[in-house]
This record gives structure tokens, C-alpha cells and sequence, in this order.
């Protein structure tokens, strides 16, 4: 396997900051995508590339939750359970998608298919509830929506995930409209940032 280190993306990405300690944080999905997570050795590359300190990059890498420092499945279901999404159901959404995908929140399934958490606000109020695939937003989805939302991921397995697809098949009331359709999503348990190769074009 080539070192991640030595795409042109790297390159690009640095030059993009007048200083390049300022590139940790897309440097780090980079590291992420290669190595499954934000793993003690992608720290230690993303430091070396940047000029910090492993600790300094650590810090960064703590701070944010979307930095995995653990393996995660290959569909990262986050709902959120804030007051809003609580409020609306977003307690029986995880429970039937903790049912469905036999995962437990904080938990990733045997088979590697799915990991599960509840998370904070992720600012979709007015679809309440919601929930990410990857970081792709679904809004005003119900328990029922959620078990079948599990079951296409697991018998489908698409390649990329697309918010739009997603919200067609299994959402419900969105906060507000979209605009464009969006032609590219997720590939990776990781957000969709095509110049750091975690996004696709969907079908």
C-alpha cells in the first residue's frame, strides 16, 4: 500500500495554509481514511507533515468527535438525541436502529457493517428527528424509517451514501429545503470532502 503521505493531495492541502501547521485538521481525515481511524501512527504522520508536536496533534484529534480513535463500521449511523430530536422521538429512532443493526450505541456490530452512537445537536431542529449515515444528513426520520434505513445499508451496501437518496427514501420533514440535488456523498465513516478522498459520485 503506497503511504498516504506521498498523494498530491498532501501537497495541496499544505500549500492551501500560509502556515502549515493550520492543515492539521484536514490532514488528519486523510490519515483517517488510510489507516480506518485517527490511529496513534496517523497522529504521528500528521505531526511530522505539520511540524507539531504528537501531543498538539492529539489534542485536536480529542477535541473533535468526528475523529475516530477507535475502528468504526463501514456505516456510521449517529442520531441525535438532543432536546429538539428528543423531544420529536429521537430516543425510539436509536432504539430501533440499535434493534435493527443488533448494535448497541457506543458500539460497532461484529460483522464491521455498523457502528451506532447518539450524538448532540447536529443542527437539523426543524426535521427533528435526525440522524447521519456517515455524516450525510436524514431528517424527520421515524423508528420505522430507521429499521429500514438499517436494512437497506445491510442488504445494498452502497459504495457512497448520499443525503439526498437517503432523505427520499427514509426521511421525512427537512428543516428547510436542500436546493440542488447533490451529486456526491460518502465513501468512508468519514464527512464527504472530495479533495481529501472521502467523497464519490453516487449512482
Amino acid at each position: 500500500m503506497t503511504d498516504w503521505r506521498s498523494h498530491a493531495r498532501v501537497e495541496q492541502i499544505l500549500a492551501a495554509y500560509p502556515d502549515k501547521r493550520s492543515a492539521v485538521m484536514p490532514l488528519l481525515y486523510m490519515a483517517s481514511k488510510h489507516h480506518g481511524h485517527t490511529s496513534t501512527e496517523a497522529m504521528r504522520e500528521v505531526a511530522e507533515l505539520t511540524g507539531l508536536t504528537s501531543a498538539q496533534v492529539q489534542a485536536v484529534a480529542s477535541f473533535y468527535t468526528m475523529y475516530k480513535r477507535h475502528g468504526v463500521g463501514t456505516y456510521l449511523l449517529s442520531v441525535c438525541t438532543s432536546i429538539s430530536c428528543m423531544l420529536l422521538g429521537g430516543d425510539d429512532v436509536l432504539a430501533a436502529i440499535e434493534d435493527e443493526s443488533g448494535t448497541p450505541d457506543g458500539e460497532t456490530s461484529e460483522d464491521g457493517t455498523f457502528t451506532v452512537e447518539h450524538v448532540e445537536c447536529i443542527g437539523a431542529c426543524g426535521g427533528a428527528p435526525a440522524m447521519q449515515v456517515n455524516y450525510e444528513l436524514v431528517e424527520g426520520v421515524a423508528p420505522d424509517q430507521g429499521r429500514a434505513l438499517c436494512r437497506w445499508l445491510r442488504d445494498g451496501r452502497p459504495d457512497v451514501v448520499l443525503g439526498d437518496e437517503m432523505q427520499e427514501l427514509f426521511g421525512g420533514q427537512r428543516s428547510f429545503d436542500w436546493g440542488s440535488r447533490e451529486a456526491s456523498g460518502a465513501v468512508v465513516p468519514f464527512p464527504a470532502f472530495a479533495p481529501y478522498g472521502t467523497a464519490g459520485e453516487g449512482r
